[in-house]
């Protein structure tokens, strides 16, 4: 069966799993609970269980598209300050070398340079969300860089090149989050973020295919975009995964509060 394409949030580091005595239950902060349990029935909610997961984290930027070939990659504690045992989790998925060789073939078939790569750790964008939707760590994962250049409708191009992975039993996800802005105090980013919210929403969730791929690549001339994403590495996730969707239709799969602000999940297909 056709698998959707998603676009999620990864939350902030390991916030999922600060309970030092048993890593692996609930956090005890209630914030992240809403969250936590969308990414834990992901796989249920999927048509059946996926061939693989293809993922694209607002963690990793290359020259050029990349993905990783790795059988089975490690994982990469790419996150700062936070409790000694958050950086001896265990996300023991394997690669799958194969369907990364095809994802390659897809892009370069699509007019985009790719490279190859097979050392590189799976980041938190990967191993955090991955580990609350599937912790038996079962489903063989890829992981595809992001462009440095940030160029929205490479992204989106990459997308689209990647959709028969769909038709194939993958399914393919953008690890982000729909607002990105750290530096903020909760009072100060309320109602903006709102705003934000509401125009990304109405953007993506245009029952137009090609108008949504065009209003999303034009997130820069949303109400509050460059408040919500100072910089934009957690939404350009989001442009592959427009682009992987095709002409289905889309709609908000979660959304959820984190310090007040909105945090949006998408489902095309």
């Amino acid at each position: 069966m056709k698998q959707p394409s998603l676009y999620i949030p990864h939350g902030g580091g390991p916030c999922f799993f600060m309970d030092p005595a048993d890593p692996d239950r609930p956090s005890s902060d209630p914030m992240w609970h809403p969250m936590q349990d969308y990414l834990a029935q992901l796989i249920a909610r999927l048509p059946e269980r996926p061939r693989a997961v293809l993922i694209i984290s607002g963690h990793w930027e290359e020259p050029v598209f990349t993905v990783h070939q790795g059988e089975h990659p490690p994982l990469l504690f790419d996150y700062y300050n936070f409790p000694p045992h958050t950086y001896q989790l265990r996300w023991d998925a394997p690669g799958a070398p194969a369907i990364a060789a095809r994802a390659a073939e897809l892009l370069r078939d699509g007019g985009l340079p790719v490279a190859d790569e097979g050392e590189r750790g799976w980041d938190h964008g990967v191993f955090i969300p991955m580990k609350v939707a599937r912790p038996e760590a079962d489903i063989p994962v890829v992981q595809l860089s992001l462009r440095q250049d940030l160029d929205p409708t490479a992204h989106i191009a990459a997308g689209r090149a990647l959709e028969p992975l769909r038709d194939e039993g993958v399914v393919i996800i953008g690890s982000g989050m729909s607002f990105h802005n750290m530096r903020v105090r909760d009072s100060e980013a309320r109602t903006p973020s709102l705003l934000w919210d509401e125009a990304l929403t109405e953007a993506v969730t245009d029952p137009d295919p090609g108008r949504r791929a065009a209003r999303v690549a034009a997130w820069d001339a949303l109400p509050e975009a460059h408040f919500a994403h100072p910089r934009e590495e957690h939404l350009l996730p989001l442009m592959v995964a427009v682009g992987a969707g095709g002409d289905d239709a889309a709609r908000v799969d979660h959304q959820s509060a984190v310090r007040g602000w909105p945090i949006s999940a998408y489902r095309f297909g």
